[in-house]
């Protein structure tokens, strides 16, 4: 199933797009798409079937504005360095272990929300990277089977960073990762039972027109599998959690002088094969 949430920001219902593109308004069978649906076996069920059946009202989807896949998100854990082509782009060691942090729940818009370029920023940069949302409670998992098990399904997430902020600044990475509108989210969230191999998937991003980012998740240094298994080791992960996999190649910090950091005025648009399209403006905060 292809699940989202459109509607202003704040009031976001749920829906459905079906198999023929048509957007199916899901507010009579369930409150919100969050943790407590994912986690909800019999309730995912009646979507399934009310799907299946041709019983949910047809949206008009002129205009509408799609929000974050996903409500009321608890916390988004992050992978850096995690593609080997962008490792090499940097000039960084692949890690021997995941790199973990942090960014805040407060960062998630949608797909195709304004991004804010933040005050006094020069460095403003693009990655374009496979979310995992979680559908089941997962702490220590043991086996790469059972951390599958837990993933409720797969969108698209642009980790918009600020380079100065992140690097130049000093302390963590968090001044650089956690600025206002910096984790576009969606348009869909694609049910796991729809992407057979997450490993197998195609990412790109362009800037204004330019494709910059041209990956695929073969490429990670540390498959999904093994990020979720791993993160459950250190934090429990929660329904409703987002885990952003990392990117691939052509980031702008990976570009030879002078780089092209992002800027009001620029449009970035992004996709991943099978789970949908972002495309953003950037303008000053």
């Amino acid at each position: 199933m292809k699940l989202l949430r459109v509607g202003t920001a704040g009031a976001e219902r749920p829906a459905l797009l079906d198999g023929d593109g048509t957007l199916r308004d899901l507010s009579g069978v369930v409150a919100d798409i969050d943790g407590a649906l994912l986690a909800d076996a019999a309730a995912l069920g009646r979507v399934r079937a009310a799907a299946d059946a041709g019983e949910l009202p047809a949206l008009d989807a002129d205009g509408l504005r799609i929000g974050p896949p996903v409500g009321r998100i608890g916390k988004v854990v992050c992978i850096g360095l995690n593609y080997h082509d962008h490792a090499r782009e940097t000039g960084a060691e692949p890690p021997a272990e995941p790199v973990v942090f942090l960014k805040a729940a407060d960062t998630v818009v949608g797909p195709d929300d304004t991004v804010l370029v933040p005050r006094g920023s020069v460095k403003t940069d693009w990655e374009v990277e496979l979310a995992v949302v979680i559908g089941r409670t997962a702490r220590y998992l043991e086996t790469d089977e059972d951390a599958l098990a837990h993933i409720a399904g797969y969108a698209v997430a642009h980790d918009v960073s600020e380079r100065e902020f992140q690097i130049e600044r000093g302390g963590t990475w968090d001044k650089g990762k956690n600025c206002e509108t910096f984790n576009p989210l969606g348009p869909w969230l694609v049910t796991a039972d729809e992407v057979p191999d997450p490993q197998n998937l195609s990412l790109k991003l362009w800037v204004n027109g330019r494709l910059r980012q041209d990956g695929t998740t073969a490429e990670q240094i540390f498959p999904v599998a093994e990020v979720v298994r791993y993160v459950s080791r250190f934090m429990t992960l929660y329904p409703g959690d987002v885990i952003n996999t990392g990117t691939p190649a052509g980031v702008a910090m990976g570009q030879p002088e002078p780089k092209p950091y992002l800027r009001s005025g620029d449009v970035v648009e992004l996709e991943i094969e099978g789970l949908g399209r972002q495309r953003q403006e950037l303008k000053e905060a």
